[in-house]
């Protein structure tokens, strides 16, 4: 179940101001049909016939809900993206915000564990008293490390439903929490990933207990098994898993230039640990400051404007 759309729902500072915390496909070929489907059946990923420029399908994946959106030209693989706290805070809002459909790819929208399809029963007033009790234990782990551990279902179901090859790579975008969740997902090596972006994103617990602190005022209250989950979602520490591969995979990090929520230290030092292993593919890594561009970019006509643009020429590059 779900909150009533009506239902009033008191400020929480950290879930209305801050989204918890964030792929080009170079020369990569259309995914070939699974063989499992040499039946007929049509792919989940082809566009009907008679459909418009654009066909949007809602269905499951791995029993997640998601949502398919599918350009009548295909010639990358899909691109997996991930939506934050919010704006945008489900997957429906992601594809509103994010449609990109200059990309030649099906792009396949998830929404991050309790939002969305998936929101508590409590709706955001059950999840600021999961924040309360424990940000780490309570909120990250189920909804950023939950989101990460699920890709490889995702992926498998992606291929058994004809849209990539059964060992292909995909594409991801992440937003904040979303943004963690990639990252994640990436040094956990369970999901091929050929490419990234990520906007405005967390590096991990640590970071996005830092930006809880300082929205709320409050102290978190760290214990040995959040600590020990900060130091498995920390991005910095597994630099060499998030890079790995010949070459290592395209990641552009879009970080706003207002964004006052996420420390631009964190990721200045995630920059500088990548250098050194992209240092003979210099191209596929890349930071970019957005000027104008705040944590809640989605609500902003122009910040908007400027992250479609930037992730749309990373894809398409």
């Amino acid at each position: 179940m779900r909150a009533a759309a009506n239902a009033t729902v008191p400020t929480i500072p950290w879930i209305t101001r801050l989204t918890a915390l964030p792929l080009l496909l170079l020369g990569l070929p259309l995914a070939s049909p699974d063989p499992a489907r040499a039946s007929g059946e049509p792919s989940l990923c082809a566009a009907s016939p008679s459909a418009a420029d654009v066909e949007v399908r809602r269905t499951t994946l791995a029993g997640l809900p998601a949502i398919v959106r599918i350009p009548k030209q295909v010639s990358r693989a899909p691109i997996v993206l991930w939506h934050g706290f919010g704006p945008p805070a489900s997957e429906t809002a992601m594809m509103a915000a994010l449609p990109l459909d200059d990309v030649p790819a099906v792009k396949v929208y998830l929404g991050l564990p309790f939002f969305g399809e998936r929101a508590l029963p409590g709706g955001m007033k059950e999840l600021a008293q999961r924040q309360g009790e424990d940000l780490g234990l309570q909120v990250f782990k189920p909804v950023v490390v939950g989101a990460g551990d699920e890709l490889p279902h995702v992926v498998q179901a992606l291929a058994q439903q004809g849209c990539l090859r059964r060992d292909g790579a995909v594409g991801l975008v992440g937003f904040s929490a979303g943004g963690a969740a990639a990252l994640y997902a990436m040094s956990q090596r369970q999901a091929a990933v050929d490419a990234a972006v990520f906007i405005n994103p967390s590096t991990g617990l640590t970071a996005s207990v830092q930006a809880y602190e300082q929205v709320t005022g409050r102290a978190y209250a760290w214990s040995p098994a959040s600590r020990e989950l900060a130091q498995r979602t920390d991005a910095i520490r597994h630099v060499a898993e998030i890079a790995k591969g010949t070459p290592p995979p395209a990641l552009l990090f879009l970080q706003g230039a207002d964004d006052s929520v996420i420390d631009a230290h964190a990721l200045a030092d995630l920059d500088e640990q990548l250098k050194p292993l992209y240092r003979d593919h210099a191209q596929r890594l890349q930071f970019t400051r957005l000027p104008g561009v705040s944590h809640q970019w989605a609500s902003d006509p122009q910040a908007l404007a400027s992250v479609r643009k930037a992730v749309a020429a990373w894809f398409r590059q």
